[in-house]
C-alpha cells in the first residue's frame, strides 16, 4: 500500500483547520498528522512529526507564518493566503515557502498543490502566480544597478529558461516554446537553481524580479 502524505495544518481558526482536514483526508492519500494555531506550534509540531508538507497560514498570533516558514528550513511549506494579503506573499517566498494557494481555491487545486509540494516541486499556478508577483513586484526595491555576478554563470539558454519560469510558464510550456523535451527543461531549471544557490523555482522567480531580469506585467520572455 502506498504511504500517505503527512501534512500539518497551521491556521489560527479552528473551523478552517477542520475544513481543510476534512478536504485533505477525503482524498485518501493524505494524512493530517497534527494541527497548529500559532507559528510557534507549527514549528514545534513540524519538528516533532517531520511532515511532507506544512499548510501554513500567514497571519497568526505570536509568531506569524512567515517567521515559522523561515525557521522550518528542512520542511516544505505551502502558504495559505487571500488576495487581501498580497503584501505578505513576497516575504513568505523569500522565507523559503515552496508556493502558495488561495484559501477559497477549488478542492482539486488544493490537493494538486499539496501533492506537488510534497514531491519536492514548487507550486506555481501560472495565472495566480503571475498576477500576484506582478502586484508585489511593484513593492520591491528598484532593481540593482549592475548585473549580479551570479547571472554571469548562466548560459544564454539558462537565462531564457529563468525568464520564462519567472513569467509563470510551466516546464511543458517552456519545452514547447523552446522546442525541447521536458527532461531537458528540468535539467536547465536544476542548473539555474544550483548556480544561483536557490531552493526552488519560486525563489528563482523572485530573484528574476529583484534583479530586473523580468519586469512586472511580463507574460513571456
Amino acid at each position: 500500500m502506498k504511504q500517505r502524505l503527512r501534512v500539518i495544518i497551521a491556521d489560527d481558526q479552528p473551523l478552517l483547520r477542520a475544513g481543510f482536514r476534512a478536504l485533505l483526508e477525503s482524498a485518501g492519500d493524505i494524512e493530517i498528522v497534527a494541527e497548529a494555531g500559532t507559528g510557534e506550534e507549527a514549528v514545534e509540531q513540524a519538528r516533532r512529526h517531520l511532515p511532507d508538507v506544512v499548510l501554513m497560514d500567514i497571519r497568526m498570533p505570536g509568531m506569524d507564518g512567515i517567521e515559522a516558514t523561515r525557521q522550518l528550513t528542512r520542511t516544505r511549506v505551502l502558504i495559505l493566503t487571500t488576495f487581501g494579503l498580497d503584501e505578505y506573499i513576497i516575504e513568505a517566498l523569500r522565507a523559503g515557502a515552496s508556493g502558495f494557494i488561495l484559501k477559497d481555491t477549488r478542492v482539486e487545486d488544493l490537493l494538486h498543490a499539496v501533492r506537488t509540494v510534497a514531491a519536492g516541486e514548487a507550486f506555481l499556478s501560472p495565472a495566480i502566480t503571475t498576477q500576484l508577483l506582478n502586484q508585489v513586484a511593484r513593492r520591491l526595491p528598484a532593481a540593482v544597478d549592475r548585473r549580479p555576478e551570479q547571472l554571469d554563470a548562466l548560459t544564454d539558454r539558462e537565462l531564457t529558461v529563468l525568464r520564462m519560469l519567472a513569467a509563470g510558464l510551466s516546464n511543458s510550456e517552456i519545452a514547447s516554446a523552446l522546442v525541447l523535451s521536458e527532461a531537458t527543461v528540468k535539467t536547465h531549471v536544476s542548473k539555474v537553481l544550483q548556480k544561483l544557490t536557490l531552493r526552488d523555482r519560486v525563489q528563482a522567480a523572485i530573484f528574476a524580479y529583484e534583479t530586473g531580469l523580468i519586469e512586472p506585467g511580463t507574460s513571456s520572455p
